[in-house]
């Protein structure tokens, strides 16, 4: 009160002072200031969709690429380029690779081989083009069927040719750019994000609520791959330091270029396998990996690991990993591998 009263006080006198001369009236206005402008944060810097990592992003669409996987096949061309790598099981239970590129395109890849029935649910959120030797035609329809541009080696595409250096079938290779090129207007958009990328690997999942480890080992029918984390390693591309390398049966896997074949995440999802009904040239029968539902999950990120769930809707639909708490789980910037393991495989983290 005492304040305000003097104020007051003050206010009177002044204005009954004959020497107080009346103020002029101001020439100058106050430039009206864009509140809305001012607080609007600086944007997000461009992320390449498929790694998380920062960079003028191409426009082009995301070209997927059946990567054979057998002793034959060793080592591939390429495949230390590519964004994502999903491992599934095939024949005999051995595996392949859908390999995913989109920022790095290399000039060469390969053993190009053909495609399978989860080819379809992987590679059909992705949109763009898929390039493989051939398939079963109801196999090769579901690519189709998924919203894919084909590109068969059986169909005489481009960019698909047979090497002398080695034996068929393990010879078919591919050319990146040349592959890519023959997208058309209805294939030709860049892929959406897949996974959820951290801003960078610190704040990644796995990283600030995961266990430590060190190796991750995987049982398929009739391979063993398996993840060794390299803390001192650089995974390049954006991808920050430490990786986790790879192994088959305990053999370091390199690129026919002697690249090690390392990740940034190892994204492992525990996976039904039943029977097409189909068979191979050798009679053997053709699995199928069901990549729709849910499931185990197990997501390992600069040398820890934590476990989740994972679900996919439908063939088009992305795949989601989620915490056990119902959150998302985010993965670091960097390229990343997915194993579909079956179910009564095994996942051994030490």
């Amino acid at each position: 009160m005492g304040v305000a009263f003097v104020v007051g006080v003050a206010l009177a006198l002044a204005a009954c002072s004959p020497s107080t001369p009346e103020p002029e009236p101001s020439t100058t206005t106050t430039p009206a200031v864009d509140l809305a402008k001012k607080a609007r944060p600086a944007p997000l810097p461009a992320r390449w969709p498929l790694t998380g990592v920062a960079g003028e992003v191409t426009p082009r669409p995301a070209l997927s690429v059946k990567i054979e996987n057998s002793a034959a096949a060793r080592p591939q061309t390429g495949l230390e380029d590519a964004d994502v790598v999903w491992e599934e099981m095939v024949e005999g239970g051995i595996t392949r690779f859908n390999a995913v590129y989109h920022s790095a395109v290399p000039d060469v890849l390969g053993p190009v081989r053909s495609v399978r029935p989860m080819d379809a649910a992987i590679s059909g959120p992705l949109g763009g083009v898929m390039a493989f030797s051939g398939g079963q035609p109801q196999f090769v329809q579901q690519i189709r069927d998924a919203g894919l541009q084909v590109l068969s080696n059986d169909e005489g595409v481009r960019g698909l040719y047979r090497v002398k250096f080695r034996r068929a079938p393990h010879n078919v290779y591919g050319s990146g750019p040349d592959l890519l090129a023959q997208a058309d207007g209805a294939h030709s958009a860049p892929p959406a994000e897949q996974l959820r990328h951290a801003w960078d690997a610190a704040s990644a999942s796995a990283v600030k609520a995961g266990t430590p480890a060190s190796r991750i080992v995987l049982a398929f029918p009739s391979a063993a791959p398996g993840w060794t984390w390299d803390g001192a390693a650089d995974a390049g591309r954006g991808g920050g330091p430490g990786v986790w390398a790879r192994d088959e049966r305990g053999a370091a896997q390199v690129s026919a270029d002697g690249v090690r074949i390392v990740a940034t995440n190892v994204v492992v999802l525990r996976v039904q396998v039943v029977d097409t009904g189909a068979r191979d040239p050798a009679g053997l029968p053709v699995p199928e990996t069901v990549l729709t539902g849910n499931g185990q999950a197990l997501v390992a990120t600069g040398g820890k690991v934590l476990e989740g769930t994972w679900s996919k809707a439908g063939t088009r639909d992305p795949l989601a990993l989620t915490a056990a708490d119902g959150t998302p789980l985010t993965i670091a910037p960097g390229n990343t591998w997915i194993e579909l393991v079956p179910v009564n495989g095994g996942v051994t983290v030490q």
